[in-house]
């Protein structure tokens, strides 16, 4: 069966129709959501009641999977993190962010998979980082073109909110230590398309290293409410068993809080990639 991809604007997004991830992935299939991956930058099935090893098995085409350092995971199934509001401070996925942009080689893409929503709210909005980028002015393009950024995991993850335990503290320590303040390009090019990306974000990204610290402030700043602007992204309304697959590269997302003291339950898998240029 061909598949059906529906537009859902022109930044980026994409409906994907006529397939079945409980259900081995042929080579045709897997080549077609690859490349709607590469021309949309995240794409959505509907209808999807994926197994954490199932979900863990669709990610896998498309790279070797990530175990996350923080987020407590499927015990079974590992590479599947689990984002349940009753077990862990989900917080820092309600700014916008680009996930694990603290690895020196930060995630491919992810997959995840709706399991339990709240009545309402709860959505999911994304950002074009290659939409924002070719929208700012030629002349800040070059200037920003060859600047490096530092990402710096404790950001998202501040000791106060993460080591509340001594089990949890010494995991944060060794985190920490396994992963200190590293540098990306301020503008990636993505490895396969070509095309120039965006690739600081508000979740990880502390400062621009070759300004000075108001210059890179006031950079950040800009850039951080430039991504965002609502022509640069889309807003998904989930259903249960909804699946989500972007590509971290060129992308932002942000999980909105707005549901408490309702539960939401999703698994992730993170499909790592390579190193930023």
């Amino acid at each position: 069966m061909s598949l059906t991809i529906t537009p859902i604007s022109s930044a980026l997004g994409a409906q994907i129709e006529g397939v079945d991830l409980t259900q081995p992935l042929s080579l045709e299939h897997r080549d077609a959501i690859e490349q709607a991956l590469l021309e949309h930058h995240v794409v959505f099935f509907k209808n999807q009641s994926i197994t954490p090893q199932q979900q863990a098995r669709f990610a896998a085409h498309f790279g070797d999977l990530h175990i996350h350092p923080i987020y407590p995971n499927v015990p079974e199934q590992p590479e599947v993190l689990v984002l349940d509001t009753a077990v862990t401070d989900v917080r820092d996925n309600a700014v916008w962010h680009t996930d694990v942009t603290f690895l020196p080689t930060p995630a491919m893409g992810a997959v995840l998979s709706a399991k339990q929503l709240p009545a309402f709210g709860g959505d999911t909005l994304w950002a074009a980082g290659i939409a924002a980028f070719e929208g700012l002015s030629k002349p800040l393009q070059v200037l920003l073109d060859g600047l490096t950024a530092t990402h710096d995991f404790t950001k998202s993850f501040p000791l106060e909110r993460f080591g509340s335990t001594p089990e949890d503290l010494a995991r944060w320590e060794q985190t920490r230590k396994n992963n200190p303040p590293l540098s990306h390009p301020v503008i990636r090019t993505h490895p396969v398309s070509g095309r120039k990306s965006l690739f600081v974000n508000e979740g990880f990204t502390t400062r621009i290293n070759e300004l000075s610290e108001a210059e890179s402030e006031a950079i950040l700043k800009l850039l951080f409410a430039h991504a965002t602007r609502p022509e640069y992204t889309i807003r998904w309304r989930w259903q249960e068993n909804d699946v989500a697959f972007w590509d971290n590269r060129v992308t932002q997302h942000y999980a909105v809080d707005d549901y408490r003291p309702n539960r939401r339950v999703m698994h992730r898998a993170t499909i790592l990639g390579d190193a930023p240029f």
